[in-house]
């Protein structure tokens, strides 16, 4: 529900603050007081393209509106991962004119928010149906989503299906167009990667860490003379001693002897004797493995140059395709994968299947839709004429046409709504028979329809009732009022049997203050100030139009 509206610098408003209550309220005034302006305000702050509502002279404007909680917008702003407070939210927009330049920026709650947002809440809100919307009628696709709306949950629940089923054959379709119209280039593609896939086949490729590896065997077996000599000197100061001179060993050995003995005179030389010990068991260990690794050392000039030649050939594989050796171990794994036999031919074939399947499954989803479609616009036919005909159509007959379109993301059906309001004449396009008259009626049966599908959703008309009879306002007022039993509805009018059967009743009026035009909003709050106003409306304000005027207010229950 719309609970509060303020208006500051819009249009012909330079303050205004409004608040509003469940039931049927009317707007009501003379022609260019402003009612529209009101409208115009919300349609702008639902992200509709208004025409300039900045106040001459101003350099700031703002709307404002707070809407009370109702389910699917409390699951909305849930997924928005946004906060309502306990009273609902508060939307706004504000303009800017700087340099010449006007900017305008949305918040719910003080947080900002872009158009897409808006527009995605928009429908959670309000239906606006104002002067010329008829035109709607002529847009694509327009009639058809009425008909998804009326159709309500159960059909709306098809719509991403089909929408995702469509948007997986185009891929589908995509891919295998793009597959065929390079063909040949996937072949070229395909060949010079199976000649890459040799080339890291022949190469053998299994270690990442093997250039490393060779490159630590290569310099072992290239300094393996040095290496040794430097072991065979090693051993010789150890072991073998050098010009008739005693090895480390036995210099050791002997130092062993004697602290053994300097032992026996002073038991205080135990600990460097044991000391020494130690040691000598160490260098003798140290000797072993010197022994050891001079045995495994040998100088192989023919094993070097192998190893070398895999060097190079290593590093002129990792040259030629960019990448290390792990790279190229990896994009070997990926060529495997990829190069499956048969070539582009069975490419194209895995391409062709995919596109088959996605479109059975697009043809599958819009063949429900099609048909829970085709169901609800029996019921829609069927409740249309039964609201139509008592506003004065009681030869009325509405049908639904449904032709074979080309599949969209919103199935594969044209929608055309077919109206006659005359015996013998042909049900024909709506859009093309419907006088003036005959179409505010329609879209009041209309959105009266739907408002089962939106129980939420606060409904505005803009003069609705215009170009028809006192007798089919008042068919039609009766109609806003008992549709304003289930939820809040708005209208702009200048019937008095439309504004009598209100149950709010605000006066827009137009006053000149020190050469500045000034559009002003009250409340009727009171029986005489609304028989006032609805004389006015009734034709004047004489006596025969005061007693009708009394007479409309007398039979509201």
């Amino acid at each position: 529900m719309l609970t509060g509206l303020r208006l500051q610098n819009i249009a012909l408003i330079e303050q205004l603050e409004l608040s509003f209550s469940q039931g049927f309220t009317v707007l009501t005034g003379e022609t260019g007081a402003g009612k529209s302006i009101l409208l115009d305000a919300l349609d702008a702050l639902l992200g509709g393209t208004a025409p300039r509502l900045l106040r001459q002279g101003a350099e700031r404007a703002v709307i404002e509106a707070s809407f009370s909680l109702n389910p699917p917008l409390g699951a909305w702003l849930d997924q928005q991962q946004l906060e309502a407070d306990e009273e609902g939210i508060l939307l706004s927009r504000e303009w800017r004119l700087s340099e010449g330049r006007l900017s305008s920026r949305h918040r719910l709650n003080g947080v900002a928010v872009n158009r897409g947002q808006i527009i995605e809440l928009r429908p959670l809100l309000l239906d606006l149906t104002v002067q010329g919307q008829s035109q709607q009628l002529a847009r694509p696709g327009q009639q058809r989503r009425w008909l998804d709306r009326y159709g309500g949950e159960a059909l709306q629940q098809q719509l991403p299906e089909v929408a995702a089923a469509c948007r997986a054959w185009k891929q589908a379709a995509s891919a295998l167009a793009a597959a065929r119209a390079s063909c040949q280039q996937l072949q070229q593609e395909r060949e010079r990667q199976e000649q890459v896939l040799a080339d890291l086949e022949a190469a053998g490729l299994e270690d990442p860490q093997e250039r490393e590896r060779l490159q630590a065997e290569e310099n072992r077996l290239a300094h393996g003379v040095r290496l040794q000599e430097g072991v065979m000197g090693l051993l010789g100061r150890l072991v073998e001693g050098a010009e008739q001179a005693p090895s480390v060993l036995d210099h050791l050995a002997a130092c062993e002897a004697e602290l053994a003995l300097l032992q026996q005179l002073d038991p205080a030389v135990a600990a460097l004797a044991a000391r020494c010990s130690d040691g000598l068991a160490q260098l003798q260990d140290l000797a072993r493995e010197l022994d050891r690794y001079g045995a495994v050392l040998e100088s192989d000039p023919e094993s070097l140059a192998a190893l070398q030649e895999r060097i190079a050939a290593l590093k002129a594989l990792e040259r030629r395709h960019g990448r290390d050796l792990a790279g190229l171990i990896d994009w070997r794994d990926q060529l495997r994968e990829q190069l499956v036999p048969g070539g582009p031919e069975a490419a194209l074939q895995v391409l062709e299947e995919a596109e088959r399947s996605a479109r059975l499954r697009r043809d599958q989803v819009n063949a429900s839709l099609s048909a829970a479609r085709r169901q609800a616009a029996l019921q829609l036919e069927q409740q249309l004429m039964e609201a139509l005909r008592p506003m004065g159509l009681a030869a009325v007959r509405f049908g639904v046409a449904f032709q074979p379109a080309d599949p969209t993301e919103e199935g594969a059906d044209a929608v055309c709504f077919l109206f006659s309001a005359n015996p013998g004449q042909p049900l024909a396009p709506l859009a093309e028979v419907a006088s003036g008259g005959e179409m505010s009626r329609f879209l009041l049966a209309l959105k009266t329809c739907l408002a089962a599908a939106d129980p939420h959703v606060t409904l505005l008309f803009d003069e609705i009732d215009a170009g028809v009879s006192g007798r089919v306002s008042g068919a039609m007022a009766a109609l806003l009022r008992r549709l304003a039993e289930q939820r809040q509805v708005f209208c702009v009018t200048h019937q008095p049997l439309v504004a009598a059967a209100a149950d709010h009743h605000f006066l827009v009026s137009k006053e000149v203050v020190e050469g500045l035009t000034h559009t002003r909003v009250s409340q009727l709050r009171d029986t005489q100030a609304r028989q006032s106003e609805l004389a006015l409306l009734a034709g004047g304000d004489h006596q025969e139009a005061r007693s009708y005027a009394a007479s409309l207010l007398e039979r509201l229950p």
